[in-house]
């Protein structure tokens, strides 16, 4: 008998201490329906096993499930519910590591400066593991993100809360205005399928060729770099401005899923920031074997190694920095945790999100709430950011229940844009050019660059530039709303893809379709106009704006970007849904271990699996002409339930003895249950379910009560990367009254 599969990922944090919770009851309710669902390990600490299996014995090795859905994402078959992984920094990657290492697998340590053979290749392996692995290989599609129709109203009815602006706010957006990406790049439409190389040659004429790719005809190929130089001066005038106007310097990159351009960008703001550290401790820095691109956290790390007295002198010297320089963001201030302590810690589309909703303020040294300066160094994206912040002080904060939505199509398939720049991100070794150069000969890129310049290549392919446009049109259609391409004709990428979408749009029937090309300032302009009116728009970005916009308008919208549905139809006709973000998970996880509290809200898993089942249904009919009516109603019965969920506002809640991740599942389940009992469409499933619901209701109290009877204690899952299966499902399903219920229906 056909059956569609859909593969639920396991992945890492509190998302995953969810699961084991949350499987469990999708594969009950789904028992009688032509549905599998699978688990598949992807979590950073699955990542890294996979790595290494002529290391690891028999017993103890693990199949790359990566590279399995790397396959599968180009079958029409694929429905994968993604949820939110780790993009590991180098400190998570060695955190990972050793956790993995005290379990008893034989791992290799990380070779951060590696001399052998064998050392250089452990490190490429491990470097595999590093920042947005996951999403470039699953995304083989292009981007539909949005708010359900449920949580936008409740939202409405329920507003989160947005502080107010002070009308004399000196917060500000501020950008480079010469040397960086945006300025310098270049951009080509590719003739005729043909091989690239890129070259660096130096002022003496001799090449070196850096890496060789295929590239198709129609695709677009980019280079730019950023001024290393330019960029130092840029940090330096705008911690110059925050120190005159006594308000908080910060900055705000991309370092995970920018993994090899941003965190150089980042370690070059410490580099100025903390300018007197380098020329005081230059050597000893050096002898550390620290890098700024690490963060200062790293620094303080390394220097426990040190001898008392040459430690202490580090650590007077940056005190003294920070009463001479301006005071600094706070990703905690209550610990001394610094915008710069990790690279990982203020990214850009949920970090600027939240100073926007604190009223443009952020958190500084001592606790305090204050104006700051967001350094956003490259001006390609930062001007929209510059236009919202300059909105909401001419135009104050924005009323969740009078505000429209802003949807958003995105171009992400196929490695799209800078996202799949990391492998062919470079930094020239001396001053000379670099070069883009056809098998022809011909060279259809150059550049003058100085040494240490990052300098950065990407490629997107033209069938998903052509996918992303047809999306578009598709979501005007089923909205009615208008769609803006954020394309600024002065930039070279752009130009190019402008040029391609007003060839593309003539294939279409646009009679009822609105439609823009805009600049990313003035498409934010004219989306905030509609946006404050309550009026609703559809965003067409690339994938940068992608990410970023699909944060700040639902933060802005219903106070997170967790709750949003992400929908990435798979150009080969499978479906991908993504769950929401992650961004909180590990204080989730933090309070998990200390207190037994889980507060994960799975909101995004329920929202997503709606999707996916009906992605299911129309796969057994196209695929196997197979007319399986029950996933239907189980799709729709559980968005019923959802609404009820948000409703009965069933989400957990921050303390120990409120309600939790686990009770918030019995209430969809038990919502679920209801839903499905009360449908008319199948006797025989609301027959079931009417059993089960009565079971859920009855036992309601005693249920919530077993879950309560486990918190206030710490909770041992014995691994934050990897852990133990056996010990977190106890933790994660501790009411056997619940667990006999649900069991009982997968008999």
């Amino acid at each position: 008998m056909a059956k569609a599969t859909i593969v639920w990922t396991k992945i890492d944090e509190a998302p995953a201490l969810a699961t084991y919770s949350l499987l469990p009851i999708m594969r009950a309710f789904t028992k009688d329906a032509d549905v599998d669902i699978e688990l598949r390990d992807i979590s950073l600490a699955g990542r890294i096993l996979a790595q290494f299996p002529d290391i690891l014995p028999e017993d103890k090795r693990v199949p790359d499930e990566l590279a399995y859905l790397g396959e599968l994402v180009w079958k029409p078959e694929a429905n994968i519910m993604k949820l939110p992984n780790i993009s590991a920094s180098l400190p998570q990657l060695k955190e990972a590591i050793k956790e993995l290492q005290e379990q008893g697998y034989p791992l290799p340590d990380y070779p951060e400066d590696p001399k052998t053979e064998e050392e250089k290749k452990i490190k490429e392996r491990y470097d595999r593991c590093v920042g947005s692995v996951v999403n470039p290989v699953l995304r083989q599609g292009n981007s539909d993100r949005r708010l359900a129709q449920s949580v936008k109203e409740y939202a409405k009815k329920h507003p989160h809360k947005l502080r107010d602006v002070a009308p004399n706010s000196k917060s500000h957006v501020a950008y480079m205005k010469e040397g960086d990406f945006y300025q310098n790049e270049k951009s080509v439409i590719i003739k005729k399928d043909t091989k690239i190389k890129y070259v660096f040659e130096d002022k003496n004429g001799n090449q070196q060729v850096l890496k060789e790719v295929e590239v198709g005809q129609g695709d677009v190929v980019d280079g730019t770099f950023m001024d290393r130089k330019a960029l130092r001066e840029y940090f330096k005038e705008v911690i110059d401005v925050a120190k005159r106007e006594d308000i908080l310097f910060s900055v705000h990159v991309k370092a995970t899923m920018m993994k090899v351009s941003d965190p150089v960008i980042f370690g070059d703001a410490i580099k100025v920031y903390y300018n007197d550290l380098f020329e005081k401790h230059g050597e000893t820095l050096e002898k550390l074997g620290w890098e700024p691109r690490f963060g200062m956290q790293d620094l303080e790390n390394r220097i426990e190694s040190l001898p008392e007295e040459e430690k202490e002198a580090i650590k007077k010297t940056i005190q003294e920095i920070y009463k001479k320089q301006p005071r600094l963001y706070m990703v905690d201030s209550d610990n001394g945790i610094t915008n710069l302590h990790m690279p990982n810690d203020v990214i850009i589309d949920a970090s600027v999100p939240a100073v926007i909703k604190n009223g443009l303020k952020g958190w500084g040294p001592s606790g305090e709430v204050d104006d700051v300066v967001l350094s956003i160094p490259d001006r390609s994206y930062a001007t929209m950011y510059k236009e919202i912040v300059e909105d909401i002080k001419t135009n104050g904060q924005f009323d969740p229940t009078k505000i429209g939505t802003v949807q958003n199509v995105g171009l992400m398939a196929m490695k799209a844009e800078e996202y799949g720049s990391h492998d062919k991100t470079f930094f020239p070794p001396a001053d000379g050019k670099m070069k883009v150069i056809d098998e022809e000969g011909n060279v259809l890129i150059e550049h003058c660059v100085n040494e240490g310049d990052i300098w950065r290549s990407c490629i997107t392919k033209d069938i998903a530039i052509r996918d992303w446009i047809k999306l578009a049109i598709n979501r005007a259609k089923e909205t009615g709303y208008p769609i803006v391409f954020w394309l600024d004709e002065y930039r070279a990428h752009d130009r190019n893809l402008i040029e391609i979408v007003k060839e593309e749009l003539p294939k279409y029937d646009l009679s009822d379709v609105e439609w823009y090309i805009k600049a990313p300032e003035d498409a934010m302009k004219y989306t905030l106009a509609r946006f404050r009116k309550g009026e609703n728009t559809i965003s067409v970005t690339g994938n940068v704006l992608r990410d970023y916009l699909t944060d700040l308008f639902p933060i802005i919208e219903v106070g997170t970007s967790a709750r949003s549905l992400s929908i990435v139809p798979l150009i080969a006709g499978g479906g991908l849904f993504e769950t929401g973000a992650g961004g909180s998970a590990p204080k989730h996880v933090e309070q998990f271990l200390k207190e037994g509290h889980l507060r994960w809200d799975s909101l995004g898993e329920f929202l997503a699996f709606v999707e996916s089942l009906k992605h299911a249904y129309k796969q057994l009919k196209t695929l196997h002409n197979k007319d399986d009516k029950r996933i239907l109603i189980l799709a729709e019965t559980l968005d019923k339930a959802v609404g009820k969920y948000l409703d009965n506002d069933k989400t957990p809640k921050r303390k120990v003895g409120e309600l939790d991740t686990r009770g918030s599942h019995f209430y969809l389940a038990l919502y679920w249950a209801e839903e499905l009992a009360n449908q008319t469409e199948d006797k025989e499933l609301a027959e079931k379910f009417a059993k089960v619901y009565a079971d859920l209701k009855e036992n309601e109290q005693k249920i919530l009560d077993e879950i309560k009877a486990v918190e206030g204690k710490p909770a041992e899952t014995g691994g934050w990367y990897h852990p133990d299966d056996e010990k977190t499902e106890k933790l994660m399903r501790p009411s056997q009254t619940f667990n006999q219920i649900i069991d009982s229906l997968l008999k």
